[in-house]
């Protein structure tokens, strides 16, 4: 464990700091309204009320939103007190979890982001939600499927998810009328998105932007169900192998270059930021970016323009697929008394509610991760008012079950979205072909999972 510690010690330390803090928190919204609940369980309410530490990551219209779950669990029973504490981004806050162990200074429930999964689970600092599910009867098909199949490993739920958001296309609806296409039809396959980028590109402007992410190369390699990593993906033993350079991860660095090359498509940089700025300003016609962001994206392109969302493009040739969920999830400490652990159980359950995840999604952009949440009148007027979320939501139920889709699982996640960024980057740039700065950056994920591997045998 101590080699486990020193070797992630060093992962991930800037891993979201500069491409991935618009999926930590959309900025939007108003705070939260959480409905009262019992909480009360087997935790007694006799007995001096139970104090709960939250960790989080959440920023913004997020942590306005997670106070106020706290503020109404709190104020509905008398049995538990949860102080929910902000503890930087998701990388910062994982550092903090490493050094807090062998000491009492940890939380009591963690979020940690979805690339965090194999570490905390190879850690041994949890208890799998699973034993909670299994002994309170707890009823997981209130849930959304494909949601839990990410957080879900040898037929065991890990972590209740909490923060979800996949990838969606968005477009400028005006913009494809003046360029003679369709505006209800938003480009399905790599080869439409090509098209209509060369279309919508005008006086030396591109039409289209992809921001150098390494969650977009991720998805990409999904929606053509291709595996990120062998053994699996990760799923059915420990990755030893990254799977970058494959078939599906050239065609679309190529595809991608080719429009950077033929000026189609604009090189922005690492930074989402620039894409949503360059695309609320009318300067490219089309983008890709969180489900999250999507308040945001409409707002921002106020009376300027009617912002459309599409799904995530694939090949033309690719069959079947989907998407991964992004985001993060909630894990219970074990390293703290049985009731404690308990009374986390019980305000996961609450936050896991209705009621609390139709509030959760409309101030913060996030998919409720309880089906029943759609029937709220909260989410149903949000869904009025923003139609093209329905995108997301329907993406996210057409996304087959497999490997692919699942998510690829390794203990280098953090470290290896920045080498495949570096890779993208080298390849748009002109510093070497697609297929070679693919294999480059393979060899050193490879060679990263095989240092990891080795602490935790």
């Amino acid at each position: 464990m101590l080699g486990l510690m020193l070797l992630l010690s060093a992962c991930g330390n800037n891993a979201e700091s500069n491409t991935n803090s618009n999926n930590q928190a959309a900025n939007e919204g108003k705070n939260a309204a959480g409905t009262a609940g019992s909480a009360e369980g087997t935790v007694s309410a006799a007995a001096a009320p139970v104090k709960l530490t939250w960790w989080h990551s959440m920023s913004g219209a997020g942590e306005k939103a997670i106070n106020q779950i706290v503020s109404d669990f709190n104020a509905s029973q008398s049995a538990i007190r949860v102080e929910a504490v902000y503890q930087g981004k998701y990388d910062e806050s994982l550092n903090k979890l490493k050094a807090s162990i062998g000491s009492d200074s940890g939380p009591d429930l963690i979020q940690v982001y979805e690339i965090g999964s194999k570490f905390m689970i190879d850690s041994g600092l949890i208890t799998p939600v699973q034993q909670f599910i299994d002994a309170d009867g707890y009823d997981v098909s209130d849930l959304e499927p494909n949601i839990l199949r990410y957080y879900t490993i040898d037929d065991k739920l890990n972590a209740m998810p909490f923060n979800t958001s996949n990838p969606i296309l968005y477009y400028n609806k005006d913009a494809f009328k003046a360029a003679g296409l369709d505006p209800e039809k938003p480009p399905r396959t790599f080869e439409e998105f090509a098209e209509a980028a060369a279309k919508l590109g005008k006086d030396g402007k591109a039409g289209a932007s992809i921001a150098i992410y390494g969650w977009f190369m991720e998805q990409l390699f999904a929606n053509q169900n291709a595996e990120y990593v062998n053994n699996g993906n990760g799923r059915e033993a420990a990755a030893t192998e990254s799977l970058l350079a494959s078939e599906a991860g050239v065609k679309t660095l190529e595809w991608w270059k080719k429009m950077v090359d033929e000026g189609v498509a604009a090189n922005l940089g690492r930074d989402t930021d620039d894409t949503d700025s360059a695309f609320a300003a009318g300067q490219i016609a089309m983008t890709l970016n969180s489900t999250a962001s999507l308040r945001n994206m409409v707002e921002a392109a106020g009376d300027k323009f009617e912002v459309g969302t599409g799904f995530l493009p694939k090949p033309g040739d690719a069959k079947d697929g989907g998407v991964i969920v992004g985001g993060a999830s909630l894990y219970i400490m074990n390293n703290k008394p049985e009731e404690q652990q308990q009374a986390a159980w019980e305000f996961i359950k609450y936050v896991a509610s209705p009621e609390v995840q139709a509030n959760w999604s409309v101030n913060t952009g996030y998919f409720p991760i309880n089906k029943a949440a759609y029937d709220e009148q909260v989410l149903k007027d949000n869904m009025a008012k923003y139609p093209q979320f329905q995108t997301a939501v329907d993406q996210l139920h057409a996304s087959g079950a497999s490997a692919a889709t699942s998510g690829a699982v390794m203990g280098v996640f953090p470290e290896a979205r920045q080498i495949v960024e570096g890779a993208i980057e080298a390849a748009l740039n002109g510093q070497q072909t697609p297929e070679a700065a693919l294999k480059d950056a393979a060899a050193q994920i490879t060679d990263k999972i095989g240092q990891y591997n080795a602490t935790v045998k």
